[in-house]
């Protein structure tokens, strides 16, 4: 069901919208946990997420970290000891029977999930002096889970397969992370330690266990790309964090760390952008932030890094919001920051794009900036405020303030696994507080897509979407965007289009650039620019695609959609014209047909047939559709396309 998203622009929810359940679903296990003992029987908190179980979901509460026992040995603030929570009686499921468990006690050992046998975590008791057989074994297995990573995997140092903690000595541990480091130098891959934990027993010694991330850059690509787009009023401080971030500079109060990133004059005088900017912000394999700083260019950030976060920075001002939805809905971000002054709180468009990134279904975190010019009780206001709409019915989400690094690992798996965990960071641009917070989670955040999904994405044929168009001295044509599936090649031959006729026309790609690098190959999800030689500028436009030559690409101005009308001040009916936003499609439609109805209000929803009023355009079925009108606004996908032209 499409997410009740109606209040956020402004209506009240009708009957046709849906809601979800606050609290996420546990993930299902792979069989029954059996307890360490008869005396000791196990139990699996609710709401546990995946490589997080060192906090606890609470529902209408959030997400709270427990009290935090002893100290970690990597800096960062350990994490809290799950057998220390729990109430005095919980309930297993086993088949189709259900048990009360006894009090657990301090020797009642704590669970994680158990290991599943896809994605990049792994449970390992203690890996003390394996035989070169089992290490060969472990090498293998370390491959697997990198590969379902994409490149990162976590390992849980002291877990049994079950989700036990169990936990090691001080000398176990160590000879475990000892062996764990010659695994990752086989494998060519950096080990870092991102939180180390006590598991109190009622035992002479402490048992430890550690949470570690494993990262190596896949051998036929260059990094792990995570595309971030900044949502946010206008001067609630998004320029200038991302200069703060991707430049290593804090900011002196005045504007001066956005100045780099800024593309026009008017820009730079107003203090506003109007435009879409990209920039970059690397960790190595160790987890070192690679920026700017140190006289670095585009270049040699691509090289160090192995995985990079690129910022997508979009206007907050009401009238550039066109540029906004346009950045969302056509450069396929991963995930959005939705940025949000201390001071002012939920003020202008903020919960305008906050509705924009839930109707889209694009996973956002909130960063609260300009904590430097608040009291405290100004920031614990704003902080309500936000945590109040986002559990409302129509957000339905589970806010998590992250007030330590270890609620910033925390968060990140989290957030990664379950769509209703939302991150909230409070910071400053101007002293730096908690701007370290913000660099951990990004670090440890993993990529929603699993490489099966981008090799299946991979075996597609070529379709790369055309979003900007530029003439370069010396290059001629070159043309940015995403390839949507497929894989493109230097010398590649493509056709692009559709053309105001409805036509392709022929074209070859001389060469490829990621983050202003040379490459050879450019992978399905991927943003690139491709140059396109001598040919014509004048026979491209935005919303245009790249496509093989194997497919037989179809072009209408007709098509139908299954909508639901977020907001309309009176009633929406047939002659209505709207501005469509399809992918990196954008254009005038006009509503031929409303299916079984006469007229539409706020909160309702029907099958609508719309028809582009200048050119034809490439769409494909199931592709999320969002139309705006002044105040109206409705969000779908495309059911059918009215073949008229064919090539």
């Amino acid at each position: 069901m499409e997410p009740r998203v109606s209040e956020l622009f402004g209506g009240v929810p009708g009957p046709g919208a849906g809601a979800e359940s606050p609290t996420p679903a546990p993930p299902p296990g792979r069989g029954s946990v059996r307890p360490p003992s008869a005396s000791a029987p196990a139990r699996v908190p609710a709401g546990r997420s995946r490589g997080a179980g060192l906090a606890r979901v609470s529902s209408g509460r959030g997400l709270t970290p427990a009290p935090t026992p002893g100290s970690g040995s990597t800096g960062a603030t350990p994490a809290p000891c799950p057998s220390q929570r729990g109430k005095s009686s919980a309930t297993i499921k086993t088949g189709h029977k259900k048990a009360k468990s006894r009090p657990r006690g301090r020797n009642n050992p704590p669970f994680l999930p158990p290991e599943a046998e896809e994605g990049n975590i792994e449970y390992k008791l203690k890996l003390v002096n394996p035989s070169q057989y089992r290490f060969e074994h472990l090498v293998t297995q370390m491959k697997w889970r990198l590969q379902e990573g994409r490149g990162e995997a976590v390992y849980q140092i002291g877990v049994e397969d079950n989700g036990l903690l169990v936990g090691l000595s001080e000398d176990e541990l160590k000879a475990s992370l000892k062996t764990l480091r010659r695994m990752a130098e086989k494998v060519g891959a950096d080990i870092t330690i991102l939180r180390e934990c006590n598991v109190a027993y009622d035992v002479d010694s402490p048992r430890r266990i550690a949470e570690v991330l494993i990262r190596k850059v896949p051998d036929d690509q260059q990094f792990l790309d995570l595309r971030v787009a900044v949502l946010g009023n206008v001067d609630s401080g998004k320029s200038t964090l991302l200069g703060v971030l991707t430049q290593g500079e804090l900011d002196n109060g005045r504007g001066r760390a956005r100045l780099n990133l800024f593309r026009h004059l008017h820009e730079i005088q107003s203090g506003r952008t109007s435009s879409i900017s990209f920039e970059i912000l690397g960790f190595n394999s160790k987890g070192e932030v690679v920026n700017y700083s140190d006289s670095r260019t585009a270049e040699v950030i691509c090289e160090s890094a192995s995985k990079m976060i690129t910022f997508i920075d979009l206007a907050g001002h009401h009238k550039y919001l066109k540029t906004t939805i346009f950045g969302l809905t056509s450069y396929c971000p991963d995930f959005a920051m939705l940025v949000v002054s201390a001071n002012t709180g939920i003020a202008g468009t903020t919960r305008e794009h906050l509705g924009l990134a839930m109707a889209l279904k694009v996973p956002f975190f909130i960063v609260i900036s300009k904590v430097d010019l608040c009291t405290k009780s100004t920031i614990e206001r704003t902080v309500r405020q936000l945590e109040m709409v986002l559990k409302q019915p129509g957000c339905n989400k589970v806010p998590l303030l992250v007030s330590s690094s270890d609620d910033a690992v925390t968060a990140a798996q989290q957030f990664a696994q379950s769509p209703s965990i939302t991150p909230i960071f409070t910071l400053s641009s101007v002293n730096g507080v908690n701007l370290d917070l913000l660099k951990v989670f990004l670090n440890v955040l993993p990529p929603l897509t699993n490489s099966k999904e981008q090799e299946e994405l991979m075996q597609q044929l070529t379709e790369f979407q055309v979003d900007e168009i530029y003439s370069v001295p010396d290059v001629g044509t070159v043309v940015g965007g995403t390839l949507y599936s497929g894989i493109c090649r230097e010398g590649e031959r493509l056709v692009v289009g559709p053309t105001d006729s409805g036509h392709f026309l022929p074209l070859t790609v001389c060469s490829i650039q990621r983050n202003r690098s040379g490459c050879r190959v450019l992978r399905a999800g991927q943003a690139a620019t491709l140059a396109l030689g001598n040919f014509d500028r004048a026979l491209l436009r935005k919303g245009m695609v790249m496509l093989s030559l194997e497919m037989q690409p179809t072009v209408s101005s007709l098509f139908e959609s299954e909508i639901v009308l977020l907001f309309h001040a009176k009633t929406f009916r047939r002659g209505f014209q709207v501005t469509v936003h399809v992918g990196n499609v954008r254009q005038t439609a006009i509503v031929e047909l409303i299916h079984g109805k006469e007229e539409l209000r706020t909160g309702e929803r029907a099958v609508v047939r719309f028809r582009f009023i200048k050119h034809p355009e490439y769409l494909k079925v199931g592709a999320k559709l969002l139309f705006r009108e002044g105040v109206t606004k409705g969000i779908g996908h495309v059911t059918k396309v009215i073949m008229e032209q064919k090539t």
